[in-house]
């Protein structure tokens, strides 16, 4: 069953898959902002012109947790116009839908409800950047659920046990059990695949006729020991795995030796970070399934604003130049002025005959200018381009490869990040700060995983307290602990501090202690009031908003109850703030904000004085893959539609 052609039957489920859409991305950029709109409506536009059964998504539809009216507006705008009208539909729910859709109070398929005309449903799990937030646990997938548009679906309530059930669809002689698990952060769901606390349903009857589809969004590649999920961990009666979360376009199905089932990774279908797992060609995928056999074909993005980036090390032209050469810098400015015009040359190569691909492509240089060489004026080199570039502004990105030294005797150990920006995701930099800082600024409160969900909060969803409520709250608790205990001297307050923290990690309790001083953030921010910022700080953070600049939530005075106890801990938390400063740092600046922003933004939360500085570098990292039981799927490099 090699060609689609003789899939396409009664019996045949036709789904787009399609995943990390990313809606509303750099929507306020004068080039850019309509780029995610764009695809969006291409991909929803071939699902109609295919006829298939059902869209497939992946995660993070969405790009910012609190999606703007306008990009709530044209998401529903498009999902109206293309997935509802009187074309039926060819195949039936046999689960439950109550435990399916259980994040509604229409628990049931959109395309039942009597009130609803709907010709192509849509199925969707929620993604790190749309995920579940609030007392109520909502995200905008679940107005877009309530509206009857979307079927959200992979949304696990609890903490501690994670049981999916699938969505059973039947087609003809085709029975498709469809899994779904919306994010979850991956040191949390690691932890859990560990002490089997992650169940995947079966059907009680037949269960060798089930085709079986499996949709998750986490980390594929290892960021870390436990911060992502390894294919092994996934259960072996599967079939496919529709990853989201990684860009890199690897639609191609994988198998996975051990496990004997294959992978898809489709990727991003808008370029969110100037990396080069962004730049190879996006696709989506129509996947065709008859019984327990699958196609997929691959389908190319025309919509797609070319990405082209490109790595020049000047050390590598010294038949050109040397650091000694007279203007040497000049030499380096024309040497990058032929690299970018090659680029645009390629890039015009490759739009003819496409008119629906972007004029201005998106084109990165990075140089590598160690051993003795100097940056030249990028803003100045930018501006030659400025008419036929999307990034102007990041058109040429310097960095210096770190030569190890070894430590000097008697030397103060230093704390470095190495230096590879693209890609930076706020939980990397907190583990990156953890893994080089925790044996000489080791902190005493908190643990990893409380900061990094801290400072998430307080980047990415608004909560400016998120930080500061949490050190309170364990200040609170850590008080309470050494007083109970009868903790006097300086160092048994340290060592039981060490003790209580160290009780809490990667527990279930710590997970609550985070969840409960969080939801204090927002409840103090709530009772105060607070409005948005004004409209110049917003459109300076574009994809970032954040609370007003009102006051923060008072810290309570420690208690003169138990000697030196209290002085011990308030210690402890101004050494805490150290660390929180040098993160924020990190990242804030990574957004290209001012020194002086940054500074006021610190202030405010409590955060850093006016005499306080930070110093940094930054580093990334870039997903990969590998290459293909009786499945076949198409490899040609592009199939049109």
């Amino acid at each position: 069953m090699t060609s689609e052609n003789n899939l396409d039957d009664e019996d045949t489920f036709k789904i787009l898959i399609a995943t990390d859409v990313h809606l509303g991305y750099l929507e306020k950029d004068a080039v850019r902002g309509n780029d995610s709109f764009n695809t969006f409506d291409e991909i929803l536009k071939c699902a109609k012109t295919n006829q298939v059964d059902l869209i497939l998504l992946g995660g993070d539809l969405f790009h910012d947790n609190k999606p703007t009216r306008r990009c709530l507006h044209n998401c529903i705008t498009m999902l109206r116009k293309y997935c509802m009208g009187d074309s039926p539909i060819h195949f039936n729910i046999l689960s439950d839908q109550t435990i399916n859709f259980n994040t509604t109070q229409f628990p049931w398929v959109n395309y039942q409800d009597e009130n609803l005309n709907i010709s192509i449903p849509v199925f969707s799990i929620h993604g790190n950047h749309d995920d579940p937030t609030g007392a109520e646990g909502l995200c905008a997938l679940d107005l877009l659920s309530a509206s009857g548009l979307v079927n959200h679906f992979g949304h696990s309530h609890s903490v501690e046990k994670i049981e999916i059930s699938p969505v059973l669809l039947h087609k003809g002689s085709t029975k498709l059990a469809l899994y779904g698990l919306g994010s979850i952060p991956d040191e949390r769901l690691y932890r859990m695949f560990v002490n089997n606390q992650v169940t995947m349903l079966r059907p009680k009857e037949d269960q060798d006729e089930w085709f079986n589809l499996f949709t998750i969004h986490q980390n594929r590649s290892k960021h870390g020991p436990t911060n992502y999920i390894p294919e092994q961990f996934l259960d072996e009666f599967l079939d496919l795995v529709v990853w989201g979360h990684e860009h890199e376009c690897l639609i191609t199905p994988t198998r996975n030796e051990q496990q004997l089932f294959y992978v898809t990774q489709p990727g991003s279908s808008v370029a969110t970070s100037l990396s080069p797992g962004e730049a190879t060609k996006k696709h989506i995928g129509l996947l065709r399934v008859k019984g327990r056999k699958m196609n997929l074909q691959k389908i190319p993005l025309k919509t797609v604003r070319q990405f082209f980036i490109q790595d020049v090390v000047l050390a590598d032209y010294q038949d050109l130049f040397t650091p000694e050469t007279p203007q040497v810098t000049k030499k380096v400015e024309n040497l990058c002025y032929a690299k970018v015009t090659e680029m645009l040359e390629e890039a015009e190569r490759e739009r003819l005959g496409c008119p629906l691909t972007p004029e201005k492509p998106l084109i990165r240089l990075r140089v590598d200018y160690s051993g003795g060489f100097e940056s030249f004026n990028t803003a100045r080199f930018s501006q030659k381009f400025v008419d036929r570039i999307a990034n102007p502004k990041d058109l040429i990105h310097f960095l210096r490869r770190r030569e190890q030294k070894e430590d000097i005797k008697g030397e103060e150990p230093q704390t470095h990040f190495s230096l590879s920006v693209e890609g930076l995701r706020v939980e990397d930099l907190v583990k990156q700060y953890f893994e080089a800082a925790e044996q000489t600024v080791q902190l005493s409160l908190l643990t990893e995983q409380g900061m990094g969900k801290a400072i998430q909060e307080f980047v990415d969803k608004d909560e400016k307290d998120a930080v500061e409520e949490l050190i309170t709250y364990q200040l609170e608790k850590t008080q309470r602990h050494l007083q109970a205990r009868g903790v006097i001297t300086e160092q048994d307050i340290d060592t039981e501090i060490q003790k209580f923290r160290d009780s809490k990690k990667n527990t279930t309790e710590e997970e609550n202690e985070i969840r409960e001083a969080i939801n204090r953030a927002k409840a103090h921010r709530l009772e105060r009031g607070d409005e948005p910022l004004d409209k110049d700080i917003l459109d300076d953070l574009a994809d970032v908003d954040m609370d007003s600049d009102g006051g923060s939530a008072p810290t309570p005075s420690p208690t003169r109850g138990r000697g030196r106890g209290s002085r011990g801990a308030g210690e402890s938390r101004e050494r805490e703030r150290l660390g929180y400063q040098m993160i924020l740092c990190c990242y804030i600046m990574k957004m290209g904000q001012s020194p002086q922003w940054l500074k006021d933004k610190l202030r405010n939360v409590g955060l850093v004085s006016s005499s306080s500085s930070s110093s940094f570098t930054k580093h990334g990292s870039q997903s990969q893959s590998q290459t293909s039981r009786g499945v076949a799927f198409d490899d040609s490099d592009d199939d049109e539609v």
